[in-house]
């Protein structure tokens, strides 16, 4: 008979063994999938660099917490579980896995974000930005079917009926993928209310719910803007002045200045030549209505800050270290 200290080793290993084919899985899809590049004549490098992978349980208490600051109704992964047409099951919370990565923008990308005008995105990030979303979804969708088809079942929340967005104000999701991100270990957030991670804050992410045993990963602190100069030193606020919208204050976000400004960029990209390379994206909001649009981004919060490339709060390494 097997010793419970042995068995427990075993299941340790089990789990290592899952965790690590699903990094694998992840790392060789964005390093090989045409989704994860550019247009030919931008050069047809890659929109990321490497991905950062997080995991919570679907127990964590911190989901809770999410139906008092993003929304009352924004769902723990066993809500968006069953409310997504899968069948609840006695103890499903704690089976449950809510699988988080965060995709960087290549070096490529972040130069040209650093080098635009202060008024209008580098054509070459608005490019980056609008083919992310396509990306994200096929990023989404495959790891569905990689976990499918090794026993497990799994579903992602942003791509669910069951997934809405609150709107006009305040543009509120039931599946915020930078809480799930946050609930992961992947970072915390800043006064703009992007995700700071190791990686910095220019960033996308992605989400997909699993019964997969997965290891979960350390969130080292359950402090929202850990990472954040702002909050942690009391200095900073560089991304006040980056705002053209003036969007942001030491009091945090205006929503709805930001998702002004948004808008007016997008409309201008699709007066603009930029349009042909564009892909149009349908997304849908409360209420079951399907928008269409030609999402390009602004984030130049994102740029030429601390932030922007690396977690300032914290010295990753000599050569990356924040100078205080």
């Amino acid at each position: 008979m097997m010793s419970d200290d042995m068995s427990s080793r075993c299941e340790k290993n089990h789990l290592n063994q899952i965790n690590k084919q699903i990094q694998i899985f992840i790392e060789n899809l964005f390093a090989s999938s045409d989704e994860n590049r550019l247009p030919d004549n931008y050069g047809g490098g890659q929109i990321f660099a490497k991905p950062l992978i997080g995991v919570s349980k679907g127990d964590d208490y911190i989901f809770e917490k999410f139906k008092e600051v993003v929304r009352p109704d924004h769902l723990t992964p066993a809500e968006m579980w069953t409310q997504s047409g899968f069948p609840w099951e006695a103890g499903l919370a704690a089976r449950l896995r809510a699988l988080s990565v965060a995709f960087p923008f290549s070096n490529q990308i972040r130069e040209a974000g650093n080098n635009n005008d202060g008024q209008t995105p580098a054509e070459i990030f608005s490019i980056g930005y609008n083919f992310s979303k396509f990306f994200l979804k096929f990023f989404m969708n495959e790891t569905v079917t990689f976990l499918n088809q090794r026993g497990f079942r799994a579903m992602s929340g942003v791509l669910s009926e069951a997934f809405n967005i609150l709107k006009p104000y305040p543009f509120r999701s039931n599946w915020s993928e930078k809480h799930i991100a946050f609930a992961a270990g992947l970072g915390s957030f800043n006064l703009q209310q992007v995700l700071i991670t190791d990686m910095g804050c220019n960033v996308v992410l992605a989400s997909v719910i699993t019964d997969a045993p997965l290891e979960s990963t350390t969130r080292e602190s359950d402090d929202p803007y850990a990472n954040c100069l702002h909050f942690a030193k009391k200095k900073c606020g560089k991304c006040i002045d980056k705002c053209p919208a003036d969007a942001i204050t030491e009091k945090g976000l205006d929503r709805e200045k930001c998702f002004a400004h948004i808008r007016l960029l997008t409309h201008k990209a699709e007066k603009r030549s930029l349009k042909k390379v564009l892909k149009p994206r349908k997304h849908k909001i409360i209420g079951g209505k399907v928008e269409t649009n030609y999402p390009v981004g602004c984030t130049f919060c994102q740029f030429g800050v601390p932030c922007s490339d690396k977690n300032p709060t914290t010295r990753l390494s000599d050569d990356r270290a924040l100078n205080l």
